[in-house]
């Protein structure tokens, strides 16, 4: 037997079953989500059942090219080329792709519609892989931080301009990647309190954002200078002040300032304490200040950026979609109807599960997109708490087991390769599933492997066998 057979039997397996078992998974289920007795043959092409069939065989091939064909020294190579196709796919798409619900960001071929966002995933995790581990690279340094944003943010805007909001923000997993490779867990702790302070300004107000940023920044200062007691009863009596401070315009001797609105009053307060603390960090030259003021400047321009993000970034129906998550308005008609029906559906399932084609929220077309968007549906009804067990224990050690392989590289780029691709599963599983249990908004983007939909297979199909390809050539 020769070295090359003896080679491709150290093909990692388990991974290459798991992908197949969700493979599979999503073909039943959308053939039981979109399930017509007039056409019960799986194989009908003319539903899509059929049609996944195809997809599922069409990217089986691409697998094997991966695997048997294409020399795997390619990927780092053709990096920035596969990037640069991807850009380019991204901005033709702009002017010449075909809108679909109200987002123009699909090539139509024929019958069959392709989209390119899908791919650029990988093309950015290729040559952020590139970049990253080339020589004298240096991630920390501020040139190497701004090609890094540049390669995630380009893809990401032009995905934005074709109103695709929710595949742009997959683009945020790659932080995680970052993260593993060095990153200041500074950034990743100003990206949760920018989501933090993003959802409390649209829950409430500007008003109760910047006393909470206010807060945190003042807890963030106690336990990193140790200086636990001053600072602890400082927050307990300026709090309750910034509070009740807009009360101050209804006394007689300061009816002059009755017309200040309550944010302007909470600059009077903050705004001594904040050049006290500037002075402080400049007299003293204290680091962890700066960046504590730095946090807390970027962060209020952030909340005073929402509603302008919300109302002009965002469409219709995602501000809608928003507003019923958090509460702010109720409509299970309308843009609060998918996560309703879907939460019935999957609630109505119980342990065990209504059996395969006994969905009733299935069966009657409850839960709109779900053979795409909301295809756990189908799963969490038909096979209940054990089916939907079983297919997160399937998504937990595909992801540990991408993370385990990249550990073991001695390459780095096949190391960065697999963190990004481990890093954009699992932003697609964790949303997708949050969107269908009704603690995420609903961004519309699709279970990998599981969902209908051939763009989406086959750019995942590529995105993991290329990394089983690449952790092969370690045996070498």
């Amino acid at each position: 037997m020769n070295t090359g057979n003896l080679l491709y039997k150290k093909l990692d397996w388990p991974l290459i079953i798991t992908y197949l078992a969700l493979v599979m998974i999503g073909w039943i289920s959308v053939f039981s989500s979109v399930y017509d007795e007039e056409h019960a043959q799986i194989f009908d092409i003319s539903q899509r059942y059929g049609m996944q069939f195809i997809w599922i065989v069409s990217s089986l091939v691409l697998a094997s090219l991966i695997l048997f064909v294409i020399n795997p020294k390619l990927y780092d190579v053709l990096a920035w080329a596969i990037y640069l196709g991807g850009i380019l796919l991204l901005l033709a798409v702009v002017f010449i792709g075909v809108e679909v619900n109200g987002s123009k960001s699909w090539f139509m071929i024929g019958p069959v519609r392709f989209q390119p966002a899908e791919l650029s995933k990988i093309g950015t995790s290729l040559a952020l892989a590139s970049l990253m581990s080339s020589y004298n690279f240096k991630m920390k340094s501020f040139s190497g931080m701004l090609r890094i944003a540049l390669i995630i943010l380009i893809p990401m805007l032009l995905i934005v301009l074709e109103k695709e909001t929710g595949s742009a923000l997959v683009y945020v997993s790659f932080v995680l990647m970052l993260y593993r490779e060095g990153l200041n867990g500074w950034y990743l702790t100003f990206g949760f309190l920018g989501i933090l302070l993003f959802l409390v300004t649209l829950s409430f107000s500007p008003f109760v954002a910047i006393i909470l940023l206010f807060g945190l920044m003042v807890i963030a200062k106690t336990f990193i200078s140790k200086k636990i007691f001053p600072h602890l009863i400082f927050l307990v009596v300026f709090i309750p002040v910034l509070i009740f401070c807009p009360r101050l315009g209804e006394l007689k001797f300061l009816s002059f300032a009755s017309s200040l609105t309550d944010v302007e009053w909470l600059a009077l307060f903050i705004g001594p304490v904040l050049i006290s603390q500037i002075y402080i960090a400049l007299k003293e030259r204290i680091g962890y200040l700066w960046y504590i003021i730095t946090c807390f400047l970027v962060s209020t321009v952030l909340i005073f950026s929402v509603q302008f993000f919300f109302e002009r970034v965002l469409q219709d129906h995602q501000r809608a979609r928003i507003e019923n998550l958090l509460g702010i308005q109720e409509d299970l008609q309308g843009a609060g109807y998918n996560v309703h029906q879907s939460k019935i559906a999957i609630g109505s399932g119980g342990f065990w599960g209504k059996g395969f084609l006994n969905g009733t929220q299935t069966k009657f077309n409850f839960v709109p997109e779900q053979s795409t968007d909301f295809i756990f549906c189908t799963v969490g009804e038909e096979w209940g708490f054990v089916g939907s067990f079983v297919v997160v224990a399937l998504y937990l050690f595909m992801m540990v087991r991408i993370i385990n392989l990249a550990e073991k590289q001695k390459d780095n780029f096949t190391r960065l390769y697999g963190y990004c691709l481990a890093s954009v599963i699992f932003f697609h599983f964790f949303i997708n599933l949050g969107m269908t249990i009704g603690i995420m908004p609903v961004i519309g983007i699709p279970l990998p492997f599981v969902s209908y939909g051939g763009s989406s297979l086959w750019a995942f199909t590529i995105f993991l066998f290329i990394f089983i390809r690449l952790d092969l050539e370690r045996w070498r």
